[in-house]
């Protein structure tokens, strides 16, 4: 892995394919033990979710569903702090087994907003499952069950996450080169 160049900020790699193989099995893992016996729905939050959902759903081992969700609240390399709903949720979760899966939680913003909105609809019950998540950042009291890897708060790039749109296609992680 060597230094990426993406619009105009430099990045230098950070996760390998390896080390991201193994936070999405511990994931899966959990996931499996926790909820045997259970038909989950997951709701993959797009668009930086699609690479991370695609190889855990590989490794979740019981029946399930999935879904997908768009809200955004970044711009650049930065949280607008606000979220927006884009796309909306479809599915009857009335008494479900729900599972949010995120690509990386830092701020929380997304994560209050879509749990204030699935609150709404009476599910059984609603974890978290995130790749990446960034405790510094972190400003809120929602439990994140189920965590693949903790990291700094510096931007990242790569395995589904953008910078102004580019760099989801790369199969390792990069930082932000200071």
């Amino acid at each position: 892995m060597e230094n990426i160049k993406l619009k105009d900020k430099e990045f230098k790699p950070y996760l390998s394919e390896e080390l991201i193989a193994k936070a999405v099995s511990k994931v899966a893992e959990g996931i499996n033990a926790d909820l045997k016996g259970k038909k989950p729905l997951f709701l993959v939050v797009l668009n930086g979710s699609f690479m991370f959902a695609s190889d855990l759903l590989k490794k979740i081992n019981l029946d399930c569903e999935i879904s997908f969700v768009k809200l955004a609240s970044y711009h650049g390399t930065t949280s607008s702090g606000t979220v927006s709903e884009i796309i909306g949720l479809s599915e009857d979760v009335t008494g479900r087994e729900l599972i949010i899966v995120e690509d990386i939680v830092d701020s929380g913003v997304t994560i209050e907003k879509l749990m204030e909105l699935l609150k709404k609809k009476s599910p059984a019950n609603i974890s978290i499952a995130t790749l990446l998540f960034k405790p510094e950042a972190y400003k809120k009291q929602i439990e994140i069950k189920y965590r693949g890897i903790e990291i700094p708060n510096d931007f990242v790039v790569g395995y589904g996450l953008d910078y102004d749109g580019l760099g989801r296609n790369l199969s390792e992680i990069y930082i932000l080169a200071h």
